[in-house]
């Protein structure tokens, strides 16, 4: 069977491995020249905060990938299932090899380079000051809408299923444990790492055993609480421990999805492509290009990845060659992930849409109409994944239906609280960077904003507000278009860093440069698409939420073209 789960996986494994050992292998060796010789800030900044080396380089691929993925590469690839199930797989592994890790591990390496600047600070120094300054305010809001967004996710799953806020108490219990045994104790990596699971398992069992229930509000000021807190400790305490141990869930579902879907051998039910235009975004007909970027996401590329790699991840390499795993080999992580979601979905989604009610197959034009108001009577793009992966996992593993489904919801609902408090301290440092020129002018003021607690106090309460009164729905619509701006804008970085500071062999400067402009005419298109066809549609939601998004859209698309302007005029100077 051409469409099997059985050579869709294997098809994907072998894309992923071969790139990885060749044009990955290419860009390490021959772009960014890794040297291990060099000192990376984590030593050479040394401040036992936020600049400490990772004790292992899997612990830190655990920090960076538990950051980078949150929900995303799970929700985009289940909404982009209405194009059909080939598109969907053919711009996840081609923008994973070609766009997304080049985009990951460049920006993780130029941070590198730079003492673990942000590539919105990178951006000021190789085109602008105006450059650097427009980019670092578009980012903070950017983040704190992330905040917003995640803060009410993560509210409501916590208000509906108590026993997912009780089993990640016990969790960050865990973690503490566990850091300080490595850093602190200095016990043996191995021993740590059976202790943190054994805790990890006891976690979710407490977590069913005593769950907690309490109001929608009440878990949002949790929230605000944890998150300042969180991007204000030292990394070794919580953050490094918690995403490293994270992992061991991402490589336990990856490895019973791709196990199952591997020896399952099911023929792919979904149709494998129903239009061109599909009804995606706001019931409007959507062209799967230019849109598919602000649709798929993370699951294929991500601008957001750029702001952890050369925000946090940065600051705790080891070693310089460790850039390549982290980075690159994330990124692939990542769309591995969302390749299981793909066939999951086309493979089980048919059953379980019947079973639920939802005769959708008559045609593939009906299938594209109907599929995505279906999947929200099964609980949305998560529910739709939860329940096709259990389907498939039960069959091989012989493991309940029930219990799948749960560990599945527990398994995204950590990945989110994990991108919840990596975004606050980010934009704890996006607030810190803008608050420099106040440095020599206004010292006591600059003294203010410096201040970690202040900093991480500012974009967190914001976040929380927005998410109180559900007001972060009105833009949210808009942050695919963002998200894969930045991305652009990151990329567009990489390649003057590569041309101008690094004086690679022009060759090797294309790497970089075409899947650049490919991107960013992509997104251009797509949000001028957005801004003429969808957002009209949004006056009848209401005149204010409408207005928000011209706003919002516009906005971005002058800042897109100014960034361009000044990217040209960087790389003839």
């Amino acid at each position: 069977m051409l469409f099997s789960t059985t050579v869709l996986i294997i098809i994907g494994l072998l894309i992923y491995v071969f790139f990885y050992h060749t044009y990955g292998k290419a860009l390490e060796r021959d772009v960014v020249r890794a040297d291990d010789s060099n000192p990376t800030p984590a030593h050479r900044l040394y401040d036992g905060v936020d600049y400490v080396p990772a004790v292992n380089k899997w612990v830190l691929f655990g920090h960076h990938f538990a950051s980078i993925a949150g929900a995303a590469p799970i929700v985009g690839p289940a909404i982009a299932m209405a194009w059909g199930f080939v598109p969907a797989l053919l711009w996840i592994w081609f923008g994973n090899v070609f766009v997304g890790a080049v985009h990951d591990y460049l920006a993780l390496s130029a941070s590198m380079r730079h003492d673990g600047k942000s590539i919105q600070w990178i951006a000021g120094k190789l085109m602008s000051d105006r450059t650097g300054k427009i980019f670092e305010i578009f980012i903070l809001f950017l983040l704190i809408l992330v905040v917003a967004a995640f803060s009410a996710i993560l509210g409501n799953i916590f208000h509906k299923q108590p026993a997912v806020p009780s089993a990640s108490l016990f969790f960050i219990i865990d973690a503490l444990i566990v850091g300080t045994m490595i850093y602190r104790l200095k016990i043996n990596l191995s021993f740590s790492t059976i202790v943190g699971l054994l805790l990890l398992a006891l976690s979710v069992f407490l977590g069913l055993k005593f769950p907690i229930n309490l109001p929608y509000k009440i878990w949002l000021l949790f929230l605000l609480l944890y998150i300042v807190i969180a991007s204000v400790m030292p990394v070794w305490i919580l953050l490094q421990p918690r995403d490293y141990l994270n992992a061991y869930i991402l490589w336990f579902g990856l490895f019973l999805g791709g196990i199952a879907l591997l020896f399952v051998a099911r023929k792919m039910v979904l149709p494998a492509f129903t239009s061109f235009s599909a009804p995606v975004i706001n019931g409007k007909p959507s062209p799967f290009w230019p849109l598919i970027p602000l649709i798929i996401a993370c699951g294929s590329l991500s601008g957001f990845h750029s702001l952890v790699g050369s925000g946090t991840t940065s600051k705790q390499i080891d070693k310089e060659t460790d850039a390549l795993l982290i980075g690159y080999g994330g990124m692939f992580t990542e769309g591995f992930l969302s390749t299981i979601v793909v066939v999951s979905i086309g493979a089980f989604g048919g059953m379980v849409l019947l079973n639920a009610g939802y005769n959708i197959f008559r045609d593939a034009h009906t299938f594209s109409l109907k599929y995505l108001p279906a999947i929200k009577g099964l609980g949305g793009p998560v529910g739709i994944f939860a329940k096709t992966y259990a389907e498939a996992v039960s069959r091989v593993f012989h493991l309940s239906k029930h219990f799948i489904v749960v560990f599945a919801s527990l398994w995204v609902s950590a990945f989110a609280l994990t991108t919840l408090d990596t975004t606050n301290r980010i934009a704890r440092y996006v607030v810190s960077e803008l608050a420099e020129p106040l440095k020599n002018k206004k010292h006591t003021l600059y003294s203010i904003f410096s201040n970690r607690w202040v900093a991480s106090l500012i974009p967190a309460t914001l976040g929380i507000w927005l998410a109180w009164g559900g007001a972060w729905q009105v833009i949210w619509p808009a942050f695919g278009g963002a998200n894969q701006m930045l991305a652009s804008i990151a990329l567009l970085t990489a390649t003057l860093w590569v041309y101008k500071e690094l004086k690679v062999e022009r060759k090797y400067t294309y790497f970089v440069l075409i899947p650049a402009l490919f991107l960013w005419i992509t997104v251009t298109i797509a949000l001028l698409w957005y801004l003429i066809v969808a957002i009209p549609g949004f006056f009848s939601k209401g005149i204010a939420q409408a207005v928000i998004l011209i706003v919002f859209v516009a906005g971005m698309l002058i800042l897109n073209f100014l960034l361009i302007y000044d990217f040209k005029k960087a790389m003839n100077d």
